[in-house]
């Protein structure tokens, strides 16, 4: 039997987990710098990031990218 792959590669991997990820390898700092969005910016943390790209979705997107680029490092 043949198994697929899916060809999204974000399938299966939170928002959260990516973005604890980026911070970890980034640090926010960099991160701010990278993306410029004031929930990186300003007074940073997770929960306020996760509410925003939830909300937001060209900042999402330029998350989710920046996320497939470190990996692909």
């Amino acid at each position: 039997m043949n198994t697929l792959k899916p060809k999204d590669p974000l399938h299966g991997i939170t928002l959260e987990k990516i973005l604890n990820e980026l911070v970890d390898f980034y640090g926010w700092e960099q991160l701010g710098t990278m993306i410029t969005i004031k929930c990186f910016t300003t007074n940073p943390s997770i929960k306020s990031s996760l509410v925003f790209l939830r909300k937001t979705p060209w900042a999402r997107t330029k998350v989710e990218n920046l996320y497939l680029y470190m990996k692909s490092q």
